[in-house]
């Protein structure tokens, strides 16, 4: 039996007694050709009567033939075996060669005569046969039932254009008949024109959804960046204006404790003469009872007069203090600091009702100031005015400033 997915190349070298390709082909002398094991075998029976004949063609000789190997044969089985190896088998997805067994290689070609595809081996007759070149190949296709007709077996190459269906020439006869009936090819042709519109307005449209598409996609980045910008000149302004505040407070605090030192020192000092004052009054005052106690009329009337010279040659001391004002003008200030501070916190309040980041933009740009420089200068100078109305230039007038301003202008030392 012939060996499974032998090619017709291949059919041509097959051995005669086994059917199979030669395994180490020999060529008796008449020319035909057999595996070694084959004709040997076959010659062995017929060693008794001493004649030997050629299986294929009875062609007999004498004494027996010394075989010699065929290394043409062998040399093109060998090709022929390494170019079916070489030959892609058919995977998923692809179309199996109709006429290979066993091992179904990939079809490259279909006939619509044959209704069948061909791989590139079982495809040469079509190529070299004349009656079989005016058969119609076709790019290869596992639907070629769909182009027969179902009614009559016959090939689909008709357009009906009254029903908009494909026919055979057999259905314009019957079921067809008095249709308006044009080839396949010349409806193919008028569809591909309208096609080619379609697809032109298809492009057209495409390129309009894709312009929109980079222009929503520029307005993401756009936005990304813009809300990145706003969130950095925040961070910054921010930051500056905490900064510019905790330096304020510092030297708020700092101008209080200074004008506390020297309230305190002041404070101090008439505490210290008041004291003093008090403990000479109270000498005074005892000098004064034991004078009016004594019986010595000549040293009464001579202390007395000396008492009397040193209460009125002393001087008198008079002052008021108002502890409860002092700090008033801070406080005041720094109340009126509070205010705007609140004003300010309401205005900021409104930043978030924005529905864009532009109008959130707008709205710090507006109800702050106009450029960040100015924002900046405008909290600097509402913090100073925390300080001193009229904004002193170094530490030192500010302190002086703040000194002369809150310190209570009705405090007397006489």
């Amino acid at each position: 039996m012939a060996e499974t997915g032998i090619s017709e190349d291949q059919y041509r070298f097959i051995c005669p007694v086994c059917l199979h390709l030669p395994n180490d082909p020999v060529t008796v002398p008449c020319g035909h050709s057999f595996c070694m094991l084959c004709i040997n075998g076959c010659w062995d029976q017929e060693d008794q009567r001493g004649v030997y004949s050629c299986p294929q063609c009875r062609e007999t000789f004498t004494p027996r033939p010394v075989l010699r190997r065929n290394y043409f044969i062998a040399e093109m089985l060998e090709k022929l075996k390494i170019e079916h190896q070489a030959a892609p088998p058919a995977g998923p997805g692809d179309v199996e060669c109709d006429f290979c067994t066993g091992r179904k290689l990939k079809a490259v070609k279909s006939c619509l005569m044959c209704l069948a595809s061909f791989c590139e081996d079982h495809l040469k007759p079509h190529l070299e046969v004349p009656g079989l070149k005016k058969h119609k190949l076709v790019k290869v296709s596992n639907q070629l039932q769909q182009k027969i007709c179902s009614q009559h077996d016959k090939l689909i190459e008709i357009y009906c254009r009254t029903d908009q269906s494909c026919i055979c020439y057999l259905c314009t006869m019957h079921e067809h008949k008095g249709h308006d009936t044009v080839p396949a090819v010349a409806e193919r042709a008028q569809k591909q024109s309208e096609l080619k519109v379609l697809e032109r307005r298809f492009q057209q449209r495409l390129q309009e959804k894709e312009k929109k598409l980079q222009e929503l996609k520029q307005a993401v980045n756009t936005i990304k960046h813009s809300a990145q910008a706003a969130l950095e000149d925040s961070e910054k302004i921010f930051t500056e204006l905490i900064r510019s505040i905790e330096k304020k407070r510092s030297e708020v605090t700092e101008l209080i404790r200074a004008q506390e030192k020297a309230e305190l020192s002041q404070t101090e000092e008439l505490l210290e003469n008041l004291e003093q004052e008090i403990a000479d009054l109270k000498r005074r005052n005892t000098e004064l009872e034991q004078l009016s106690q004594t019986e010595d009329h000549i040293h009464f009337l001579q202390s007395f007069q000396s008492l009397c010279v040193s209460s009125g040659s002393e001087a008198s001391s008079s002052f008021s203090v108002h502890p409860q004002q002092s700090f008033d003008g801070v406080r005041k200030s720094l109340s009126d600091l509070k205010e705007r501070l609140e004003q300010f916190k309401k205005e900021f309040s409104e930043i978030p009702a924005q529905s864009s980041t532009a109008a959130a933009g707008r709205i710090i740009a507006c109800s702050w100031t106009k450029t960040r420089r100015q924002f900046l200068q405008s909290s600097t100078a509402a913090a100073s005015r925390v300080i001193s109305p009229s904004a002193p230039k170094t530490r030192e007038d500010f302190l002086k400033c703040m000194y002369k301003t809150h310190m209570h202008p009705h405090r007397k030392i006489v």
